[in-house]
């Protein structure tokens, strides 16, 4: 099943952006009145325990995110089918070049360079469908070096995942391995060279996936 090594087969990695109001007030951006998105490279993607890289002259943000994992091609899919497209979740990190992404907003340019550089898709392994019931109630949590950063709740994402599966299938195939990222809660921040990044996923107490990336200054080709 290609959906299980999705970190390898995905073709892509479809961004949501300013899914939590309060997170859109935090950065000072209108909170949208429907989904819009960004494309992100699978080669950002890191596992655990892999480090996290700072290039330099960028101040980058950490962001954690519940991802959907696509477990079946789709086009156009009806929101009241959109279950039977889905392979699981994954918990996730959208790491964002803070810095050239106002430059790139104020020129009205493409985000494709602040969210592109390699590791800056920090993600899990695969959670079964089963472990999380309700994706309306899942915790979200992310810690550096132990202090609590960001704290929140699928059940205040504007869009859901139905109509956010709906919304982006309605304009490109969702192929099996492509992940969604539903967007962060408010807290983000940056992230230095020498620090630890944490980050938790779980439902009604329980947790499910706990993540761990070291930061690193990006190595200088030589």
């Amino acid at each position: 099943m290609a959906a299980r090594n999705f970190i390898q087969s995905g073709r892509k990695i479809v961004a949501i952006g300013r899914n939590f109001s309060e997170h859109a007030k935090e950065l000072g951006n209108a909170v949208p009145k429907a989904p819009f998105f960004f494309l992100k490279p699978t080669s950002s993607y890191i596992s655990n325990g892999q480090a996290i890289e700072v290039p330099s002259g960028c101040e980058v943000h950490h962001e954690v995110e519940l991802g959907v994992v696509i477990g079946k091609d789709g086009r156009d899919i009806p929101a009241k089918d959109v279950d039977h497209h889905i392979a699981g979740y994954t918990l996730a990190l959208d790491m964002t070049a803070r810095n050239l992404q106002e430059i790139a907003k104020k020129q009205g340019l493409p985000w494709s360079a602040a969210k592109g550089y390699d590791t800056f898709t920090p993600i899990g392994e695969l959670i079964p469908k089963e472990s999380i019931p309700d994706t309306n109630n899942v915790d979200l949590s992310l810690k550096i070096d132990g202090v609590t950063k960001q704290n929140g709740n699928t059940k205040d994402m504007i869009f859901k995942i139905p109509s956010l599966v709906e919304y982006v299938s309605s304009i490109m195939k969702l192929q099996e391995g492509d992940v969604i990222l539903t967007g962060t809660p408010a807290g983000v921040g940056p992230v230095r060279p020498g620090e630890t990044v944490t980050c938790e996923l779980g439902t009604k107490g329980k947790i499910i996936s706990q993540l761990r990336f070291p930061v690193i200054e990006r190595p200088k080709k030589a």
